[in-house]
C-alpha cells in the first residue's frame, strides 16, 4: 500500500514597512499586495517606536528607512532588528558609499535606493527572507572599499566616548552621559583616534570623526 506524504505549503514572508513618508510605505504595501509573491506586509508605520510596539513584530524582514525623523542611530536600529529575529532591508535617497557601509557593519542584508523600483526592492525581500545578502551594484561598490583591516580594536568606553562626541555633543555632555570627568572624556577620545591614526584612518576633526561615525552606522545622515 503505497505511503502518500503531505506536501507543506511554505508560508508567506512577513514584512514590515517603516518610512515616516505614508505614500511611500502605502505605494511599496500595495505594490507587493498586487503582485501576489508570497510576500504580506503586516506592519505599516512611520516610526521607530510604533514598529517595536506593533503586535506583528518581528517580522521575517524589515524594510527600514535610513534617515527616519528622529535621532537613533541607523546601527542601533539594524542591531536591534537582528536580536529580535528579523532581517533588514534598508532604503534610502541617500545611495553614498558612507551610507551604505554603515547599514551593512551594522548587520543590514541590503540596500536599495528609492531611485530604484518596487521590483528591486521585492527580490531584496525575497533574498534577505533565505538569510542572504542581496548584492546589487550600489551594495558591491560600496562593499569594495571597505578594507578588512579597518578594526583598531577600541575598547568599549572609548567607542562610545567617540560616537557621542561625533554626534555633536561637547566634552562636557559626553562626561555627563557617561558618568564621568571631562578629563577621563578627554583621554577615551584621544586613544580611540589614536588607535585608528595605528591603522591609516586619520580622524583627527570633528569632521572626519561624524563622517567615519556615519560610515559605521553610529550617526544617521542627516
Amino acid at each position: 500500500m503505497a505511503v502518500t506524504t503531505r506536501r507543506e505549503v511554505p508560508s508567506a514572508i512577513s514584512v514590515a514597512i517603516v518610512d515616516d513618508h505614508r505614500l511611500v510605505v502605502d505605494g511599496i504595501a500595495a505594490h507587493i499586495g498586487a503582485r501576489r509573491l508570497g510576500i504580506t506586509v503586516v506592519i505599516r508605520e512611520a516610526t521607530w517606536s510604533g514598529l517595536l510596539s506593533h503586535p506583528a513584530f518581528p517580522t521575517d524582514v524589515t524594510v527600514l528607512d535610513l534617515n527616519l525623523d528622529d535621532s537613533i542611530a541607523i546601527g542601533t536600529k539594524v542591531r536591534a532588528l537582528s536580536a529580535a529575529g528579523t532581517r533588514t532591508v534598508v532604503m534610502s535617497r541617500h545611495a553614498d558609499a558612507s551610507s551604505i557601509q554603515g547599514a551593512i557593519r551594522a548587520g543590514a542584508l541590503a540596500f536599495v535606493p528609492k531611485t530604484e523600483s518596487a521590483d528591486e526592492l521585492i527580490a531584496a525581500i525575497r533574498t534577505v527572507a533565505n538569510g542572504e545578502q542581496y548584492r546589487n551594484s550600489h551594495l558591491t561598490g560600496a562593499l569594495a572599499e571597505i578594507s578588512i583591516s579597518d578594526d583598531p580594536g577600541l575598547g568599549k568606553q572609548e567607542h562610545r566616548a567617540l560616537a557621542l562626541y561625533a554626534s555633536g555633543r561637547s566634552i562636557r555632555e559626553v562626561a555627563s552621559e557617561m558618568g564621568t570627568t571631562e578629563e577621563t572624556v578627554k583621554s577615551y577620545i584621544k586613544r580611540g583616534r589614536r588607535k585608528y591614526r595605528d591603522i591609516g584612518l586619520d580622524l583627527g576633526t570633528k569632521i572626519l570623526l561624524r563622517r567615519h561615525g556615519i560610515r559605521e552606522g553610529w550617526l544617521t545622515p542627516e
